[in-house]
């Protein structure tokens, strides 16, 4: 890609945001009935290619199940309030009623209490028990400690989720994981991020990981590009890690790495942006923090706003919409991409004239800079 000159000591890629980018449709057209969004990871196949952010601001064991009923997937956050308290409901409506900047300060206070490994059994037990796929999430930094207690209780998915995870970090206080050995001694899918660069992605998958995801994840709560200034544009990356799936694939004789965009997924419109550009499915938090169901109850935060040391996420106030059904499948009632978000995606496929995401993953897309 043309390297554009940003001062006489310093070039840089161009790179494009979801919004910037447009779908073209082809010479064929479908009915909606007739698509697809139907995918697949490992032995588990999902009837919509959404995986909801493991946010304690969305996901709840009861949230979990009724996800895994409507198609999707949700991960729940071991590292958040589920673990931490027996019930976090009231901890939950506290926060709700926080305001301004103590908001802040009261949740690094209620995540400070220690992680109770009985409570991930019992969190884990309790998805399992309604007959849904099990996926939960843990740091890089805390797998090694908590891992056991997450295999033995049966989950099915496993998921290592940071603000950026690389298969060499490197440390002075402690020894790194070993992603490559770790998930080769596990027995369960692992899905690891996030990165967002075509270097990052191949060595992730070279550990053996199912599925990789692309972004920094938190979305309309983040701030680490305020914070450290680091940002890459979700179309190219999801685009870079999608040409890293492909290489991959030649390098291990066809092993398939799932891609899982993560992070701005805010409307309708850019869950199928993603996927144009090479997802094969999307995490999304913001969507879902408006259900009536979500725990945060109209509120929205990540793991990196109770950060101890230097939060990179803030709570966002989104209110409600309408119920995790009517936001997944409709109907709508808004004309703003924020309600019945896989009959728009099944929409735009069919108006592309696509029958299924891998076909999807093919249309052409034009660059299309402020247009609203």
């Amino acid at each position: 890609m043309t390297q554009v000159e940003i001062g006489r000591g310093k070039n840089g890629r161009r790179a494009y945001a979801l919004d910037e980018i447009g779908i073209v449709p082809s010479r064929r057209t479908r009915d909606p009935e007739e698509v697809s969004i139907a995918w697949q990871i490992d032995a588990y196949r999902f009837e919509l290619p959404v995986v909801v952010s493991p946010m304690d601001s969305v996901v709840s064991p009861k949230t979990a199940i009724e996800v895994g009923r409507l198609g999707g997937l949700a991960v729940l956050d071991l590292e958040g309030l589920w673990t931490r308290y027996d019930d976090p409901m009231p901890l939950l409506e506290e926060v709700a009623e926080l305001k301004g900047e103590p908001a802040t300060r009261r949740l690094q206070e209620i995540y400070n209490a220690p992680i109770k490994e009985e409570l991930i059994g019992r969190r884990i037990e309790e998805i399992r028990a309604a007959g849904v796929a099990t996926a939960v999430r843990l740091s890089p930094q805390r797998t090694v400690q908590y891992h056991k207690a997450v295999i033995d209780a049966g989950v099915d998915i496993f998921v290592i989720r940071g603000t950026t995870v690389s298969a060499e970090h490197v440390s002075g206080r402690a020894e790194p994981l070993n992603l490559k050995q770790f998930i080769y001694e596990l027995d369960v899918p692992v899905v690891v991020g996030g990165c967002a660069t075509y270097t990052a992605a191949l060595h992730l998958m070279r550990t053996g990981a199912a599925g990789v995801l692309v972004g920094f994840g938190g979305g309309a709560s983040h701030t680490t590009r305020t914070v450290l200034g680091v940002v890459v544009p979700m179309a190219t990356a999801i685009s870079d890690v999608a040409a890293a799936r492909r290489d991959y694939m030649d390098e291990s004789g066809g092993r398939y790495v799932h891609v899982i965009a993560d992070g701005g997924m805010g409307t309708s419109g850019d869950i199928a942006k993603a996927i144009a550009v090479g997802a094969d499915a999307v995490m999304v938090g913001s969507p879902l923090a408006r259900a009536v169901e979500a725990p945060g109850k109209g509120f929205h935060w990540g793991s990196e706003a109770q950060h101890h040391e230097l939060p990179r996420g803030k709570r966002v106030e989104f209110g409600t919409v309408g119920t995790l059904e009517q936001i997944l499948h409709g109907p709508s009632s808004v004309a703003d991409g924020s309600m019945n978000l896989m009959g728009a995606l099944k929409r735009t496929m069919a108006t592309a004239g696509y029958s299924d995401l891998k076909e999807f993953q093919r249309v052409e897309v034009v660059v299309a800079p402020q247009i609203g």
